[in-house]
């Protein structure tokens, strides 16, 4: 089963200083049908002001990824981790027992573009934990890039939670097929660009639901950046 989610069918938020999308539920933004996918719950495409961002607030028990397209991310946390990232940067943050954290816009003259994705841990009151690594675009290109993963293999961050997160670049007669044990879910965030899935034509915000599936195929990339998750049931 393949069902497609809409770009424009997302929750919406403007606040001036942020333009934000939601795949998922969130804040405001309440769709019964649209919960999460899984254990994956948040995937919030946020575009954040110069200068401007999120003042410091807690989490606790969720498994939180950002993802930056486009700009510089700045993050400084209690755990007295303080970061930029930028596009190629992948950012995991477990907030276990409770963690407290900022997320700015670096830049006092260009907007940042990011994707921010919660997680559901597998196990809660797990140690806060911070981690980030780039992935260069030359490891993306043409392929699915393990880039988070419950094992941390192949130099991927590690999640709580048997899920794992890959990132790839299609583009012209580039196609990848990805095998999913039938038993287990995929989903797939278009983030720029558009391509085709399992048949499905996607553009950038659209998503794909899989279930019952044994392959998930990418093909017909124009500049398409992408995420896939292999989910449990």
């Amino acid at each position: 089963m393949n069902l497609v989610r809409k770009a424009e069918d997302r929750g919406h938020a403007s606040h001036g200083w942020l333009n934000s999308h939601h795949t998922f539920s969130f804040a405001e933004y309440h769709n019964p049908k649209e919960m999460g996918w899984s254990d994956l719950r948040v995937i919030n495409d946020d575009t954040v002001a110069p200068g401007q961002g999120f003042g410091e607030h807690g989490h606790r028990d969720m498994e939180i990824i950002s993802y930056v397209l486009d700009g510089a991310l700045e993050h400084k946390d209690s755990m007295g981790t303080g970061s930029v990232i930028r596009p190629g940067d992948v950012q995991l943050m477990s907030a276990g027992t409770g963690v407290r954290h900022s997320e700015f816009n670096h830049s006092r003259t260009d907007t940042v573009n990011f994707l921010q994705i919660w997680i559901l841990p597998k196990f809660k009151g797990v140690r806060p934990n911070y981690q980030e690594r780039q992935f260069d675009a030359t490891e993306k290109r043409g392929r699915l890039r393990v880039v988070v993963s419950p094992d941390g293999r192949d130099g991927s961050l590690t999640v709580n939670q048997d899920a794992t997160l890959y990132a790839g670049l299609l583009d012209g007669s580039e196609r990848v097929v990805q095998a999913i044990d039938p038993s287990r879910k995929g989903y797939v965030h278009v983030a720029r660009g558009a391509l085709t899935v399992n048949g499905q034509v996607l553009k950038a915000g659209d998503a794909l639901k899989v279930s019952d599936e044994r392959e998930v195929v990418f093909e017909g990339g124009q500049d398409a950046e992408v995420l896939y998750f292999d989910l449990a049931a």
